[in-house]
């Protein structure tokens, strides 16, 4: 049997794609039509809660993979501005599962092109602290994860079994 090493950033970004497969089979398993449902008061629709995966993921991305990358550089609404301009422009389930996917391609680059001695390089957090861009790559798929977890609630909503619940009892 033959062991393949990763790299941590391997490993890392392998984690991410599992997570976003996971965040795109859950949206994949919402009907179109409730995409602008908002399942609360003060819970952000379907689709708004789509393209905060993206935009997070971009801005996460694009600072970590910067050479002099702050956190605290500008204030949140400028990275998002600065990275994921467009996505907020984005409707519709079928583009922004496509955006889902080309956007997470585009993210794994960035890290890629960087390599993992720079994300093992320090950055200030948005609380001030410095730690590495590893572990606030680890943050941004945690933050997505967080966020598939509530797409998973929202399909449960909806009387339909999310899609890593079928995945675990071995169902299309």
């Amino acid at each position: 049997m033959t062991v393949q090493l990763q790299s941590l950033l391997d490993e890392a970004l392998e984690t991410w794609t599992f997570t976003r497969d996971g965040v795109i089979q859950e949206v994949e398993t919402i009907p179109a039509d409730r995409f602008d449902w908002r399942p609360a008061p003060g819970f952000r629709t379907v689709a708004e809660l789509v393209r905060h995966i993206i935009e997070s993921a971009l801005m996460a991305a694009g600072e970590l993979t910067r050479p002099d990358g702050d956190f605290q550089r500008v204030p949140f609404p400028e990275f998002i501005r600065e990275y994921a301009s467009g996505v907020a422009a984005v409707v519709g389930k079928d583009a922004l599962l496509a955006l889902l996917r080309s956007s997470h391609r585009e993210v794994e680059q960035r890290f890629r092109d960087a390599g993992e001695l720079a994300v093992l390089q320090y950055i200030r957090r948005f609380d001030g602290v410095r730690g590495t861009r590893l572990a606030w790559l680890w943050h941004a798929v945690d933050h997505e994860s967080y966020h598939r977890g509530q797409l998973a609630l929202i399909v449960r909503t909806l009387g339909k079994v999310p899609a890593l619940t079928r995945m675990i009892h071995g169902e299309s």
